[in-house]
Formats: C-alpha cells, sequence, structure tokens
C-alpha cells in the first residue's frame, strides 16, 4: 500500500520564501499543515493559497514546542519538516525515497552560499507519524531519536532538499545566539546531553568565544560515541581549536576521528589546513590529495573540499613552493570543476602569468574555459582581470566592445604597457579615487612624470616628508641614502612588483637603488618577488650581497636554500639549510628532499629517524623507506 506524506511547517514573516517552497511540494505530499507563530506580514495569505490547514500558534521561544504543535495535526504515514527558505527541485520523488520503511530519514540539506559555494549536512526531515517522535529542545529543536536511538531503524533518503538563505541564517545566528545564550546555559544545565553541549559550544563558536566553545565540544565529544553528529562535532571542535592556533592538538583528535570517519572528507581538509599551518608540508599535500581522492563525501559537507577547493589550495601551495608546474596543473582542474569561483579564476591568472605563458595562449585557453554567455559572466571576468591589473583585461575590453569607465580604461592600457595613453586618459579624470593612487604612483615612475605624481600625492596617504623623500627617489638621478619610513617602502615594493611583471627592469633598478638602503626584511622581500615571476639568477646574485654581511639570518638562509634548490644548485641548498636551526620542523623536510636528490641515502635515513623523535605527530615519515 502506498505511503501517505504530510508536510509541516513553522513559519513567521516567511512572505519572501514561502511561495517557493509550496509549489515545489505541493503535488508531492498528501497533506500540508502550516502553524504561524506571529506573522504581520503576507505569509498566511500565502499559506492558505496552499492549504486550509493552517493554525496559529503564541510563541513560547520554545522551537521544539512550535514543531511539535505541527506534526500533532498530521494525518499521514509519515512527517516531512521543511523551513520556508528551502524547496525541493522537481525531480525530487519523496516516496521512492522511503521505501524501506525506516522510522526515520536522514536528508541531505545542500546550504547554498555566496560566490557559487555550498555546504552539505544530513538532516532528519521524514520521520513516521504516531511512533513517539517528537521535538526536544527550547533552542537547536530535535527528535527524541538522539536520546532513544537503539528503538527506532534509521534511513537515508536519495534527494536534497535546497536550501537558499544560509548565509543570511549565519549572520543572523550569531545575534540571535548572543541573545540567547541564557536560554540554552540552562537547557545545558538541565539536560547536559551530547547534543546539547555540542550545540552550546556551536553557539559560542559562531560569537568568536573559541576558548568557552572547545570546553564544551570536548565534553560533548566525549560522550559521543559513534552518533551520526560526530563528525561535524569534530570539524567544530578542530575549527574551534585552530582559531586559537592550538594546531597539533586538533590534529590529534583529527587523527582519531578518520580512522572511524575515513570518507569524511571536511576532516581531512582540516587535516591539510593544519599541517600547512605548522609547517608540514609533504604531510599537508599528502591529505589534501586524499581530499581529491575522496572526493565531496560525508554527513557534513563543505563543497569543493573533495574536489574545486582541494585543486585551489594545492595550486596554492605549489606556488609557495614556486612549483609552477604543478599549480598550474591543479588550478586548471580547478577552474574546471567551478568556473565561477572568483578566487580560483584570480588564482588561474596569477598563475599563467609567473609561469610565462604567452599571452595568446591563456587568451584562447580562458576563452575554451570560460564560456561567456551573458554580461554577468563578462562582468566578472572582467572584475577580476582589473583587480589584477592584468594585461589581459585591455585584450577583452576591445574583443567584446565594452564600454568601460575611464579609470578602468587607463589602467588596462597601463598594464598592457601603452604608458602615454593611459597618462592621457588619467589626467582627463576629474575625480580619482584612492584606489588608484598607486596605479598613478606607478606611471609617474615609469614616465618620470611629476604632474602623475602630483595627482597620485594626495591618493597616498603620505606625510609631507614622505612625499618629498618619494620625489627624490623617483626624479633624482642620484636620490642618496634615503631613510623611507614603511609606508613608503611599501607602496615602492608593489611598484617593483609591477615592474617585474612588466619585465621593465630598468626602471627597476632605479628604484630598487632606493630601497636597497633600508633594511634586509624589505630587500628579502623584492628577491622573493623576482623568484616568484622566475627570475632566479638575478634574485640570487642580489640574495649573495646580502649574505655577505648577513650570513647568520635563517630567513636569508631559507630564501637562498630554496631558490637554490629550484635552480638545481642542490650542494649550495644543502649548504644553506644546514645553517638553520634544526628546531624548526620545516627545516628538516627541506633537507630530506635535497639529499634525495644529491642520493644521500645514509644521511636521508638520518633525517628520518631524526624527525620521529622530535616530531611526532608528523605522518609521511612513517611509511618512507
Amino acid at each position: 500500500m502506498m505511503k501517505t506524506i504530510a508536510l509541516c511547517m513553522i513559519v513567521k514573516n516567511e512572505q519572501e520564501y514561502l511561495r517557493r517552497c509550496l509549489e515545489s511540494v505541493k503535488d508531492k505530499v498528501n497533506q500540508i499543515v502550516i502553524v504561524d507563530t506571529g506573522s504581520t506580514d503576507e505569509t498566511i495569505s500565502i499559506a492558505n493559497e496552499y492549504t486550509n490547514e493552517v493554525y496559529h500558534f503564541d510563541w513560547i521561544n520554545d522551537f521544539a514546542a512550535a514543531r511539535n504543535e505541527s506534526i500533532k495535526y498530521a494525518k499521514a504515514d509519515y512527517i516531512l519538516v521543511l523551513d520556508a527558505d528551502e524547496y525541493l527541485e522537481d525531480s525530487v520523488d519523496i516516496l521512492s525515497s522511503i521505501e524501506v520503511e525506516a522510522d526515520y530519514y536522514f536528508i541531505k540539506i545542500h546550504n547554498m552560499m555566496s560566490q557559487g559555494r555550498a555546504i552539505d549536512h544530513l538532516a532528519i526531515r521524514i520521520f513516521a507519524n504516531n511512533k513517539d517522535l517528537y521535538y526536544r529542545n527550547r533552542l537547536h529543536e530535535h527528535l527524541n531519536t538522539y536520546e532513544d536511538e537503539e528503538k527506532y531503524k534509521a534511513g537515508h533518503a536519495e534527494f536534497t532538499i535546497m536550501h537558499t538563505g544560509y548565509t543570511d541564517d549565519m549572520l543572523e545566528g550569531r545575534e540571535k545566539s548572543k541573545r540567547n545564550l541564557s536560554l540554552m546555559l540552562k537547557e545545558v544545565e538541565e539536560n547536559p546531553n551530547v547534543y546539547n553541549l555540542f550545540n552550546m559550544g556551536r553557539t559560542y563558536n559562531w560569537t568568536g568565544n573559541h576558548g568557552k566553545a572547545i570546553e564544551y565540544l570536548q565534553r560533548a565529544y566525549s560522550l559521543s560515541g559513534n552518533l551520526s553528529i560526530v563528525p561535524e562535532l569534530v570539524a567544530t571542535l578542530c575549527r574551534s581549536l585552530g582559531e586559537m592556533k592550538r594546531y597539533e592538538e586538533a590534529l590529534y583528535v583529527l587523527q582519531e576521528a578518520v580512522l572511524v570517519f575515513p570518507q569524511e572528507v571536511d576532516l581531512v581538509h582540516l587535516q591539510a589546513l593544519f599541517f600547512k599551518e605548522i609547517g608540514y608540508y609533504r604531510d599537508a599535500i599528502a591529505k589534501m590529495n586524499l581530499c581529491l581522492e575522496i572526493g565531496d563525501q560525508g554527513i557534513t559537507v563543505t563543497e569543493g573540499n573533495g574536489s574545486y577547493l582541494a585543486h585551489f589550495r594545492l595550486a596554492e601551495w605549489y606556488e609557495e613552493r614556486n612549483d609552477l608546474v604543478k599549480s598550474y596543473e591543479h588550478i586548471l582542474e580547478a577552474f574546471k570543476l567551478n568556473m565561477n569561483f572568483i578566487p580560483v579564476m584570480g588564482k588561474y591568472f596569477k598563475i599563467v602569468e609567473k609561469a610565462n605563458i604567452p599571452l595568446d595562449d591563456v587568451f584562447i585557453s580562458i576563452k575554451q574555459l570560460y564560456t561567456i554567455s551573458n554580461s554577468a559572466q563578462l562582468e566578472r571576468l572582467l572584475e577580476v582581470l582589473y583587480q589584477l591589473r592584468h594585461p589581459l583585461l585591455h585584450r577583452f575590453i576591445t574583443e567584446y566592445n565594452v564600454i568601460v569607465q575611464d579609470s578602468v580604461e587607463a589602467i588596462a592600457y597601463q598594464y598592457v604597457g601603452e604608458y602615454e595613453k593611459s597618462r592621457d586618459k588619467w589626467i582627463t579624470i576629474d575625480e580619482i579615487t584612492d584606489q588608484n593612487g598607486e596605479d598613478i604612483l606607478l606611471l609617474s615612475i615609469l614616465l618620470k612624470d611629476e604632474n602623475l605624481f602630483k595627482i597620485s600625492r594626495p591618493l597616498l596617504n603620505l606625510s609631507v616628508s614622505e612625499q618629498k623623500k618619494l620625489q627624490k627617489c623617483i626624479f633624482d638621478i642620484s636620490p642618496g641614502n634615503l631613510k623611507l619610513t614603511t609606508h613608503t617602502e611599501s607602496l615602492l615594493e608593489k611598484s617593483i612588483i609591477h615592474l617585474i611583471r612588466l619585465h621593465e627592469f630598468e626602471t627597476f633598478e632605479s628604484v630598487l637603488g632606493c630601497l636597497w638602503n633600508g633594511g634586509i626584511d624589505i630587500k628579502m622581500k623584492i628577491c622573493e618577488h623576482l623568484i616568484a615571476y622566475g627570475f632566479n639568477e638575478i634574485a640570487i646574485d642580489l640574495l649573495v650581497k646580502l649574505y655577505e654581511h648577513n650570513s647568520r639570518n635563517e630567513s636569508l638562509n631559507l630564501i637562498l636554500g630554496d631558490v637554490c634548490y629550484k635552480s638545481n644548485y642542490f650542494e649550495d641548498a644543502n649548504l644553506f639549510y644546514s645553517r638553520i636551526s634544526p628546531r624548526k620542523y620545516e627545516i628538516h623536510e627541506h633537507l630530506y628532499e635535497v639529499n634525495s636528490k644529491m642520493g644521500n641515502q645514509n644521511e636521508k635515513e638520518i633525517i628520518i629517524e631524526e624527525i620521529k623523535k622530535l616530531f611526532p605527530i608528523c605522518q609521511w615519515v612513517k611509511t618512507e623507506l
């Protein structure tokens, strides 16, 4: 006999979403029950269009009471619970999902967020009527299945509930959580079960009190056994530990949890992130690759953690190591999987530029990867190119005959090397915003144009003294030994990066002369920028000069070791790495890699034993050799 289904909802002021929800489900259920808790908008009249079972319930600060009021009117075999900002897609067949006749069913909730991202989690949204299943808890209401789990049979429905209010819920939830803390504390005091402790910890986590969050989440974890909420509980606990920079503690918790839940990609993703935070590069890479093997799976899943976001992270990490071949491979995969995720698009353009891929090839590739079928997609692409100051901005504006603001056109000319056209455009603009001050400063450096420098000055937040020194640095042939402020150094450093990108090395040398009078930190940064764009030999020459007077500087030794390793000068790399304190895990990994390249097997074995002894949380050494 075919089962019947009753939709039971509680609502208040939901006129924006309610019609979409009810339209999506009206032909899939046998009964619709709506309990209103005090709407003052058109909610009730919309509800009356779909059912004559609309009831009023006085709000008593108790979500469980309202939910229980709604389900008491259900006459069907099963109850479906939806919120007003949720809906079902047309293809959903609810009846086929409850054929196993379980007492309750977990259903995937797809929470849509900004920038095309989403978080998926499982929740009980269908359950049998008249089996003594009811809601508990004033806040964070839940069915009594957690307390009476042995009495009921669980199932998994093969459809998804779509939820579009997630970002708003999160923002509102933070404020509501602050207001409701006293109620929640009372709930925990009366009934300190795993679910209430978890929600208490999650609330403190949302409000930014991570110390308190950890206290409650650890208590919940100790009571959790193998409940279905464990992966989410562990993830929340470890994120709070991460916020407190207690990364190793979080990694020990995760190490234990993934043995029990090996297919929970969010847990493995957190492992990768925390290994990266403490400098365990090989373990971070291995765990992120494992995320790709698992895919977007788990009870609670952040969309992309097992797909495009994992590729994105790997692209970032390989880029940091200046391994642009692997970085490109991963960002290309990320782009293919989610071309609308703006950070992926931005990273793609950065990496192909650093890899010196010809612009014509990049232009052709992007047109194949990114289908531009409407103005919004073109606008998104142009915005990314504008923010990056990318030379292809001019090409796409021209290709699609886009009419843009004068400032955008000036930027497009400037970063494609048409400096005079850019200048001519800038000087005609009456109101230039602060965000373009650095662009005009750069152009004044390139063209040695004092008029442009005058235009840039009020946009750069410079003191009178800083203005004079910056002007002397740019326009004097021999500016002398200028002592620049940190702010002025930062402005010139940003100009240096663009000069490297534009291959304007004569001007680069001029600006470098001013910055080279500064401290060692700014000099090392300049060398790192050169390395990032593939100018290793120039960087090595500058770094060696620094080394003559700073041979004990560990950061300098690390940069030299890395660039020598990248340039296949392995003996030199080994020398520089060996001068860094062995207290840092990172250096052991570097020494292992360079000795691998040199074929020093005995030295590799010694390094592995040292890592095992000093850094027991390290995982890759347990399977090496």
